[in-house]
């Protein structure tokens, strides 16, 4: 959200103002009989929104008890797209199953802002970590992305199949719906994982390397997704191995180490850390 927005409703309007994590709504006082609107005096009011999608106090992360990473704070906004970024063993793709919920806290605690809960999560974790040998067929993998709304024993419905065809016809697999997921290419693989990331529409989207081990011609188009996803509403979390990717179609960055982190604009980040040359980031 911007530092103010318009909403129109018949022929009112309401002006909302930001001021920190607040909104002052602002709207003409024309409701009283005879008043002109063109010298209506504007009513305003506060209304607290929080911005925060995800919030993390000193968390450290870990398995069994032992941490592998030093306290994180900080928070993502609402709406925001992050990479996670840093060496092999710095604990990336253990915070996203932090995130996600798959693994406790070692040390300290996150929230989700005003939510009690979790929100819904579309997390697609490394290739490696996915068994593709069993015996599933493609079309099958898309309509997990169905089961927050059905369940997991209910069948899907028709518009839910027209959602999942939709979704395989944008990643170019709709040919490839009744082939089990043992015969797809690496590329093919994730583009049928972006697939259910489509058919979910989840507000929060974990995404663990998503882009290693692929040609470039998927590589653009999943990235494309990606913005896609954003422009939707949904808060991004990425683990990245390419600075480049980062520089280009990431505003914010969160560099983790053993030793410490840091947590910024990615052009500041990757700057600092990583060349001595400046890099722009694009929006």
């Amino acid at each position: 959200m911007g530092d103010y927005v318009y909403v129109v409703l018949s022929f009112s309007t309401t002006l909302f103002v930001r001021s920190g994590n607040a909104y002052r709504c602002c709207r003409p006082n024309t409701y009283a009989t005879g008043t002109n609107s063109s010298t209506a005096t504007m009513e305003s009011y506060y209304l607290v929104i929080d911005a925060t999608m995800i919030r993390l106090h000193n968390l450290q992360t870990g398995y069994n008890g032992k941490s592998i990473s030093k306290p994180v704070s900080g928070r993502f906004e609402r709406g925001s797209m992050t990479a996670i970024i840093g060496a092999n063993g710095s604990g990336k793709s253990t915070l996203l199953k932090t995130i996600a919920g798959l693994l406790p806290p070692v040390g300290g605690h996150l929230d989700f802002g005003d939510q009690k809960t979790r929100p819904r999560i579309g997390y697609l974790p490394q290739q490696i970590d996915i068994d593709r040998q069993f015996p599933l067929k493609v079309f099958e993998v898309v309509a997990i992305g169905c089961w927050p709304a059905t369940g997991l024993l209910r069948s899907i419905n028709t518009k839910q199949q027209t959602l999942i065809w939709q979704a395989l016809t944008r990643v170019g697999l709709n040919d490839k719906a009744h082939c089990t997921i043992c015969s797809l290419s690496n590329g093919q693989f994730q583009r049928m994982l972006f697939a259910r990331l489509l058919v979910q529409q989840a507000p929060l989207v974990l995404l663990d390397e998503p882009f290693t081990g692929i040609d470039q011609q998927t590589c653009s188009l999943l990235i494309t997704f990606v913005h896609q996803l954003h422009k939707q509403g949904s808060t991004i979390i990425v683990v990245l191995h390419d600075n480049i990717i980062v520089a280009k179609h990431f505003p914010a960055t969160l560099m983790l180490s053993q030793l410490n982190y840091a947590w910024g604009p990615s052009a500041d980040i990757l700057i600092k850390f990583f060349t001595p040359t400046p890099l722009s980031v694009q929006h």
